[in-house]
């Protein structure tokens, strides 16, 4: 077990460096943000405002998506001007499945509160505990549809190859090596010019 530990947080912490665990780590920064100001709203709503419980988890959760929505486009370098159809349109209807998670859960652990006899603040803690659960869950979903699918880079060139890398570097820096063309006689030389000789011409 001890010896397993030092893998462990090795790979933990190689993992991270990826852009899978880079992007990880931002979701978890504006996760925090929004749940912080998500709580904030359903405990004005549901204490102070003394709503009903689905409605405070409705309103809690919409006031965390729209923080979350400015954040994640700084998480996933997002800038300029967002795309209604292919961005923002999708983002607040996985955020309308996550309201109506995080709706439900606020509901039903009110009516168990009630139905088991607690007070008016202990029921807002139940209620809070149980958000938080539905919350946590959200999370994970909303990640990897955010960063698979919603915030996914597309259209870009592909990279040069590893066999690219390593003759650039034997190249010296600065230059990228690519295999030239073979010449068509199967002698695996490469062809005069860089050019495939046209076809018809004789040697």
């Amino acid at each position: 077990m001890t010896s397993a530990l030092p893998r462990m947080v090795t790979s933990v912490r190689y993992r991270l460096r990826t852009q899978v665990g880079k992007r990880f780590m931002r979701f978890v920064l504006v996760a925090i943000a929004s749940l912080a100001s998500s709580i904030l709203m359903l405990n004005l709503m549901l204490g102070v405002f003394h709503r009903t419980a689905g409605l405070s988890g409705v309103i809690g959760a919409i006031t965390g998506a729209a923080v979350s929505y400015v954040l994640s486009r700084w998480a996933w370098e997002r800038k300029g001007r967002p795309h209604l159809l292919k961005e923002t349109l999708p983002f607040w209807l996985v955020s309308l499945g996550a309201w109506t998670v995080l709706g439900l859960t606020s509901h039903y652990a009110s009516v168990w509160a009630l139905e088991n006899d607690k007070s008016h603040w202990q029921r807002v803690l139940i209620v809070d505990g149980a958000y938080l659960i539905a919350n946590a869950l959200t999370f994970i979903a909303r990640f990897l549809i955010f960063h698979y699918l919603l915030f996914a880079e597309r259209g870009s060139e592909p990279g040069p190859s590893a066999l690219e890398v390593v003759e650039s570097e034997m190249a010296g820096p600065g230059k990228l090596v690519r295999p030239e063309p073979l010449a068509a006689n199967g002698s695996g030389a490469p062809a005069e010019s860089g050019a495939w000789p046209e076809a018809g011409t004789r040697r």
